[in-house]
C-alpha cells in the first residue's frame, strides 16, 4: 500500500488496530477447537462485566419468545447466547489467519444443489447472509458458490476504524471476493448480479430510516431493502443462508430455497418475505444469532411510522392483528378540561402505528372519562395517595413498555415512569425532570405568532413523535344534532372551579331558561356542578322553580357523562364540564369573559362561544378586582344566550 493510500486516524485507533494485530498473533499457533473454548469462557464471562448488553439480550428475547418461553427458558438461552458469541468471535479471529482450503475444511454446506439447479443457466444470485454463528467463515472460505467461473462480491460498509478497515478489506479480497460499498450506489453491484456474479449481503440489521418496516418475530422492525431491490433489478433469486455451529471449531452452513421475486410484487413486500426467511433461520439455531444488536430499535425522534417512506410491510397471510404490540403509555393532565384537550393528541399517537397498544395512566376520578376513548386499550388509574415508587411499580406490572409519553409537565410523571424502567421517555422540558426525560420536545416558540388552542399543546408532542395531525377535525368529536334528542333536556353548568370571574351571573341563567322555555315549552334544564357550588344550584332552582332538576353535587363522573349524553345541549361557562361535553358531542353555548376562547373553547364544531371584548379580558384572575366591574360577563346578554341556544335547537 502506498504512503498516499495508507489509511490515517487518530492514535486511539492506531492502538485499538494493533490490539488487534496482538490478538491475531496471539491465536495463531493454537488449535481452532481451543481458541472456541477460550471464546466461550470469555463470552460466559463478558456477560457480567457488560449490563447493558444483558439487558438488551434479555429485552430481544423477550420481544422474540414472550409467550413462547418461560422466563427461566429464556434466562437460560441469554447465557449460551453470550457463550457462543464469544466462541464464534474468537474463533472468526483465529479464521483470519488460516489459509482459505483450511477455512473451508471447518466449514460443512447444506443445499448447495438447489444453488447449482437454481443457476445453471448462468444466472447470479444473491446470499441473504445473516450475523449467524462465526458468520466471518463465509468470506474467508471462499468456496461457497456454485460454479468455478462465478465471480464472488459482497456488499460491504466500511468500519469506522480506517486501520481495520483496510486490515480487514485486505483479507477479504486475498479471497477473490470483490467488495463493494454499500454507499457507492447500486450501478456496480447490479451489473455484477446480470454478469452472472454472486452477491453476499448482510440483512438482519435494524436499517433506520431508510428500511421498511416488516415484521421479525412478529414485532416490527425497520429492514433494509438493498438485497430485493437487487434482485428485483437484475432479475435474480435470493438464498437465505444460516451458519450453524456444530461443535468447537465446526460450522455448518445452510442455504434455503430460492426467493424470487414476482415481477409485480412490491420491493416492501419482498423485503417482509425475507424477513421471514431470517426469522426461520434464526429460530433453527438461536444461540448463534447476534442477539447483542439492537434489532427493534425505537427510532429517535419520530417513533411513529406515518411519515417515514417506506412505512409498514407485511408479508402475504400476515394480518396488522397477528403483529406484537408496541407498548406506549400515556401520561394523562391531571383536570379534567386539560384531559379532554388532550384526547385528539392520544389518538394521534394510537393511529400513529398500526401495532401501538396504548394504555393511559391517570388520576383515579378521570378513570371513567378515559373509558369512553375508543383508541385506549386500557386505563390505569393512579390513586391519590400512591407514591411514586408504588406508581412506578404498577406499571412495570403492566409492562413492559417501549414508551412513555408524558402530557403533563411535572417532575413526578417522570420519576414514575423512570422508576418503571420504560426505556424512552418523551415529554417537554420542565423544572426539575429534564434529565429523566430521554426524548425532550422543544416547547413553542413564543415569538412564532399568537398562542393556538391549548390542544396544539398536546398534538405538538405527538407530531414531534410522528403522529399525522394535519386533519384536527378527525381527532375531535364530531357533534350530535340537537334536535333529536328527545326529551328536550338543556343542560346548565353555571358555576367554575377556577373562581367566580368565569362564572355569568346566575339571575341571568334563570332568565335565559325562561327565554327558552317560552319558545320551547317542553324545555327542561338539568344542572351540573361539584359540591362545592350549591349554594349555586340553590339559586338556580329558587329562579327557575319546576324547570329544572338540580344534579349539582349529586353525580360522580360517570353519572355526569350519563346526564349529559342525555342533554340535547349545554349552556356553560368555561370550565371542564364544557370540554367534557364536546368531548361526547354534546353542542354547547360557551359564555367566556376572563379567559381566552381561541386558547380553551370548546373543540369541533356545532358550538356558539358567547365572549365581549372589554379593555381588562382576558384577565385570567379568579376573581374580578371591583374596578373592573365584571364587564367582560356583564356585557353578555341573556337575549344573546337564548337566542344562541334556539338557533342550535331549530327554532319551531
Amino acid at each position: 500500500m502506498s504512503e498516499d493510500a495508507a489509511p490515517r486516524g487518530s492514535f486511539g485507533q492506531r492502538l485499538v488496530y494493533w490490539a488487534y494485530r496482538g490478538l491475531e498473533l496471539a491465536l495463531k499457533p493454537l488449535p481452532l477447537p481451543f481458541c472456541h473454548r477460550l471464546g466461550g469462557f470469555l463470552g460466559g464471562g463478558f456477560r457480567w462485566l457488560a449490563p447493558p448488553y444483558r439487558r438488551l439480550v434479555e429485552r430481544n428475547l423477550r420481544i422474540a419468545y414472550d409467550g413462547d418461553l418461560s422466563a427461566a427458558e429464556r434466562a437460560e438461552l441469554a447465557k449460551r447466547i453470550f457463550v457462543r458469541l464469544g466462541s464464534n468471535l474468537v474463533s472468526s479471529i483465529k479464521l483470519s489467519t488460516m489459509r482459505p482450503e483450511q477455512v473451508a475444511a471447518c466449514l460443512e454446506v447444506r443445499g448447495m444443489d438447489g444453488v447449482r439447479a437454481a443457476t445453471a443457466d448462468g444466472s447470479g444470485l444473491i446470499y441473504l447472509i445473516s450475523h449467524m454463528g462465526a458468520w466471518e467463515i463465509l468470506a474467508l472460505a471462499g468456496a461457497i458458490t456454485p460454479r468455478d467461473d462465478m465471480p464472488r462480491a459482497s456488499l460491504y460498509q466500511a468500519l469506522s476504524n480506517p486501520y481495520l478497515d483496510a486490515h480487514v478489506r485486505g483479507r477479504r479480497e486475498q479471497t477473490g471476493t470483490r467488495l463493494f460499498d454499500r454507499k457507492a450506489g447500486f450501478g456496480a453491484p447490479t451489473k455484477h448480479l446480470r454478469e452472472g456474479g454472486g452477491l453476499g449481503v448482510l440483512v438482519d440489521q435494524h436499517a433506520g430510516d431508510l428500511g421498511a418496516w416488516c415484521p421479525f418475530f412478529g414485532r416490527l422492525a425497520s429492514t433494509s431493502t438493498l438485497a430485493p431491490l437487487l434482485a428485483k433489478r437484475a432479475g435474480v433469486a435470493m438464498f437465505p443462508v444460516a451458519v450453524e455451529t456444530i461443535a468447537p471449531g465446526r460450522w455448518r452452513m445452510t442455504i434455503g430455497g430460492p426467493l424470487l421475486p414476482a415481477a409485480d410484487e412490491p420491493v416492501d413486500t419482498l423485503t417482509a418475505r425475507m424477513n421471514g426467511e431470517v426469522e426461520r433461520a434464526v429460530r433453527a439455531s438461536p444461540a448463534d444469532w447476534f442477539w447483542v444488536h439492537n434489532r427493534w430499535k425505537t427510532p429517535d425522534p419520530k417513533w411513529l411510522l406515518t411519515r417515514y417512506r417506506r412505512g409498514v410491510a407485511l408479508p402475504p397471510g400476515c394480518r396488522v392483528g397477528d403483529l406484537k404490540p408496541f407498548r406506549v403509555v400515556v401520561r394523562s393532565p391531571n383536570p379534567l378540561g386539560d384531559a379532554c384537550m388532550a384526547v385528539p393528541a392520544v389518538r394521534a399517537i394510537k393511529r400513529g402505528r398500526p401495532d401501538c397498544w396504548l394504555a393511559v395512566l391517570c388520576p383515579e376520578n378521570l378513570t371513567g372519562f378515559w373509558a369512553t376513548v375508543d383508541e385506549v386499550d386500557r386505563v390505569l388509574p393512579r390513586p391519590r395517595s400512591a407514591s411514586n415508587r408504588e406508581v412506578g411499580n404498577s406499571l412495570l406490572e403492566e409492562g413492559p413498555f417501549d414508551v412513555a409519553v408524558l402530557l403533563p409537565n411535572s417532575p413526578r410523571s417522570a420519576l414514575e415512569a423512570r422508576r418503571a424502567g420504560i426505556p424512552r421517555i418523551v415529554g417537554y422540558p420542565a423544572r426539575w425532570r429534564d434529565r429523566m426525560v430521554h426524548q425532550l420536545v422543544p416547547p413553542r416558540d413564543a415569538r412564532a405568532g399568537p398562542r393556538p388552542h391549548h390542544v396544539n399543546h398536546y398534538l405538538r408532542l405527538a407530531e414531534r413523535i410522528g403522529a399525522d395531525v394535519s386533519d384536527i377535525g378527525s381527532l375531535a368529536a364530531p357533534p350530535r344534532d340537537p334536535a333529536v334528542v328527545e326529551p328536550l333536556r338543556i343542560g346548565v353548568s353555571a358555576g367554575a372551579e377556577y373562581g367566580p370571574a368565569k362564572c355569568w351571573p346566575t339571575e341571568r341563567y334563570v332568565a335565559a331558561a325562561k327565554r327558552v322555555a317560552g319558545a320551547r315549552p317542553g324545555a327542561r334544564f338539568v344542572l351540573f356542578g361539584t359540591a362545592r357550588e350549591e349554594a349555586i344550584g340553590a339559586e338556580l332552582e329558587a329562579g327557575m322553580g319546576a324547570l329544572c332538576e338540580n344534579r349539582i353535587g349529586r353525580t360522580d363522573l360517570s353519572g355526569l357523562m350519563a346526564e349529559l349524553r342525555a342533554c340535547a345541549l349545554l349552556i356553560t361557562n368555561d370550565t371542564g364540564t364544557m370540554h367534557l361535553a364536546a368531548h361526547l358531542g354534546v353542542p354547547t353555548v360557551a359564555l367566556f369573559g376572563s379567559t381566552e376562547p381561541a386558547w380553551t373553547g370548546p373543540l369541533g364544531t356545532g358550538h356558539r362561544v358567547l365572549r365581549h371584548h372589554v379593555p381588562c379580558s382576558p384577565c385570567f384572575l379568579r376573581e374580578c378586582p371591583p374596578e373592573f366591574g365584571f364587564r367582560c360577563m356583564e356585557a353578555i346578554a341573556v337575549e344573546e344566550v337564548a337566542g344562541a341556544v334556539l338557533e342550535l335547537l331549530g327554532r319551531p
